[in-house]
């Protein structure tokens, strides 16, 4: 007689345990009975109820995250954006002001212009480089100040001690997005920051094929404002996304040294191109804030290049082609070089004059390098440069 299975059977029990962490993309777990449910929900009894809420691949990448941030009780979410947003609704409310790097990620500034002041929140923009600028924008009803260490894409170091003084001077939160320094190159927490936001998405995932962010708060009513507001909006991460970030995350050490390499390495070889008129990278000696990122990064530049070449959008079109096997797409952090072109992506939102108030023009190109045979990375770029002075 045939069966009918209307029931989900169990796991199989075994012995011996997975050398892999497991992919569980149950929705909801069952408890077994009303007063368990309370003492879950209470946190008397550890484990997850509903997915929303948390489950079991978010937090287990989110304490491998906690370990190399010096962190406990960080919260995985579905991108960096769904952390910044935690962070902004989570911590603020009507009536709070809060003050931004003015070069931030194109998406956090058109939150910070846009969003915010819907809500009541009053928002300022100041250079992250000045401390002083900084100090400029305080208001009394400032509550955060929103910066990354390393900004994208022009790669001005901001100046985190002057900033992380101010904010312990005006009774500030200090939040401070480190996807592009990673937890390798700057220790935020170590720092005197408050609140630390990456996109996960980028280099500690690092293979382009998990969208996801990362917040973590020094003090824990901050976490339970955050885990409240992310279970509230759902900015719940995918457990497939967390299980394949954490799979990349264990060669993140590996990447992150090959990656920082090849950008000193090639920063150096393309600079005398002739069509170059700017390369910048942080180690070199031509860079702005040189002396700064020496003694905030480590002696490490990161993997993040950028670079004007000399042309309108017909070089820049130029250029991309001739990168013929180079991924020209508006990401950042994969095993593979990529190329991305800030006037038509992430910064194709802002107007034309204050593109070039941060000194992105058409020309201005910014590199994700990866871990390819810098050799070949090398005569790529070159390639490139060669096909946009033929355009010229």
């Amino acid at each position: 007689m045939k069966k009918t299975f209307v029931r989900r059977g169990h796991f199989p029990a075994s012995a011996s345990r997975p050398v892999v962490s497991p992919l569980q993309p149950s929705v909801v777990y069952a408890s077994d009975s009303p007063d368990m449910l309370d003492d879950q929900y209470d946190g008397i009894t550890p484990g997850f109820v509903y997915s929303r809420e948390g489950h079991a691949n978010a937090t287990a990448l989110a304490t491998l995250i906690d370990g190399l941030e010096g962190a406990e009780g960080g919260i995985v979410v579905s991108s960096g954006m769904a952390a910044v947003t935690a962070v902004m609704l989570g911590l603020l409310k009507a009536g709070d002001h809060v003050v931004g790097g003015s070069q931030l990620y194109g998406r956090s500034l058109r939150m910070l212009a846009d969003d915010l002041p819907r809500f009541g929140i009053e928002t300022s923009l100041a250079d992250s480089t000045d401390a002083d600028a900084m100090a400029q924008a305080i208001r009394p009803n400032t509550k955060l100040i929103l910066v990354e260490v390393v900004s994208n894409p022009t790669i001005r170091v901001a100046d985190m001690e002057g900033i992380a003084a101010l904010c312990k001077e005006n009774d500030t939160l200090l939040a401070v997005d480190n996807t592009f320094t990673t937890p390798r190159g700057y220790s935020p927490f170590d720092n005197g920051a408050d609140i630390i936001i990456h996109s996960v998405t980028k280099l500690l995932a690092g293979h382009s094929d998990a969208m996801l962010g990362y917040v973590a708060a020094k003090d824990p009513a901050h976490s339970e404002q955050l885990d409240g507001i992310i279970a509230t909006l759902g900015l719940t991460a995918s457990p497939f996304d967390c299980w394949l970030a954490e799979r990349g995350l264990y060669t993140f050490d590996l990447r992150y040294e090959r990656a920082c390499q090849n950008a000193k390495t090639l920063a150096d070889h393309i600079a005398d191109h002739p069509m170059i008129k700017r390369v910048i990278y942080p180690t070199r000696p031509d860079h702005p804030d040189h002396n700064r990122a020496q003694f905030l990064l480590n002696g490490q530049g990161g993997n993040m290049l950028s670079f004007e070449i000399d042309g309108g959008r017909n070089v820049a079109n130029a250029f991309v082609k001739g990168c013929e096997n180079l991924a020209f797409a508006p990401t950042l952090g994969d095993i593979n070089t990529t190329i991305s072109h800030p006037a038509s992506s992430s910064h194709r939102a802002l107007t034309e004059d204050q593109r070039l108030r941060m000194g992105v023009q058409e020309g201005f190109f910014r590199l994700s390098v990866g871990v390819e045979d810098i050799n070949l990375l090398q005569g790529e770029i070159i390639q490139g440069l060669n096909a946009a002075k033929a355009t010229s």
